[in-house]
């Protein structure tokens, strides 16, 4: 197979990418770290939620936030809602990390927020 070494050349020296599906939607953008939320210290003030919505949910069972995509804000709005957190549990960590932190987080006993642990004991009336 003979190629024709002057078509390096004839080259375009940059080139429009054509979307491939795997581009970030809903205004976010592509970053070199992921955003991770440690549910163990969060107080479900839902601030990071309502300052990043694409981004942060809080979890209905737990009541805790989690960070539900990683490209659903901009950096900017995300840095907003980490700055906004009063415990200081959100952070930037490398992407690498997030698998053993969510093993980590699994290991814990967390109980949900606002409610007692549960108990197999009946609580008797004041009354009787």
């Amino acid at each position: 197979m003979n190629l024709d070494p002057s078509a390096a050349f004839q080259a375009k020296s940059y080139s429009y990418l054509e979307p491939n599906g795997k581009e970030p939607r809903l205004g976010g953008e592509l970053r070199e770290k992921a955003v991770w939320v440690d549910e163990s210290a969060c107080i479900g003030c839902r601030y990071c939620a309502n300052a990043a919505s694409n981004t942060f949910v809080l979890e209905p069972i737990m009541g805790r936030s989690r960070a539900i995509r990683q490209d659903g804000d901009k950096t900017e709005i995300i840095q907003e809602a980490i700055e906004t957190c009063p415990v200081d549990c959100i952070h930037w960590v490398p992407f690498e990390e997030l698998s053993d932190l969510r093993a980590q987080l699994d290991e814990l006993d967390l109980q949900p927020l606002g409610m007692l642990p549960k108990s197999h004991k009946r609580l008797k009336s004041r009354g009787n």
